[in-house]
């Protein structure tokens, strides 16, 4: 699925406001730091899409459904937008990916022995350490 073509069918809103941080005069002035908004119940992406993007979300979804990336590092209004567009269509790649299903697997006989030498191992040096000198 292409980033791109998703992006275009989401509806993204886009808010500006003021950032804080480096920037003299112009952080004052300008609103440059960028706020996306996006709807995931009206989005057109597929469900357990959505609810992958959710779960990859967090905090960033809000009680209603909607998804909020804030760019704020660049002074640029162009680079933060750029910066927000970019971080949204990472977690949209992300969510589109389905995760691999857990197989069911056993441990080798092998390392099933291991791990009992190793516990008696432990459990020696333990013992060793707690010995007192009254024998």
């Amino acid at each position: 699925m292409a980033k791109t073509g998703v992006l275009d069918r989401l509806a993204i809103e886009e808010r500006f406001v003021r950032a804080s941080g480096p920037g003299g005069q112009n952080v004052n002035k300008v609103a440059t730091a960028v706020e996306l908004r996006v709807d995931l119940n009206a989005s057109p992406l597929p469900d357990d899409v959505r609810q992958r993007l959710a779960a990859l979300a967090g905090r960033k979804m809000t009680a209603e459904g909607v998804l909020v990336i804030d760019s704020r590092v660049h002074r640029s209004q162009l680079e933060n937008r750029k910066a927000a567009r970019e971080r949204l269509a990472a977690l949209v790649e992300r969510a589109c990916r389905a995760p691999r299903t857990r197989r069911a697997t056993r441990p080798s006989t092998a390392s099933r022995e291991r791990r009992i030498d190793a516990k008696k191992r432990h459990g020696e040096l333990k013992k060793r350490r707690s010995s007192r000198g009254d024998d």
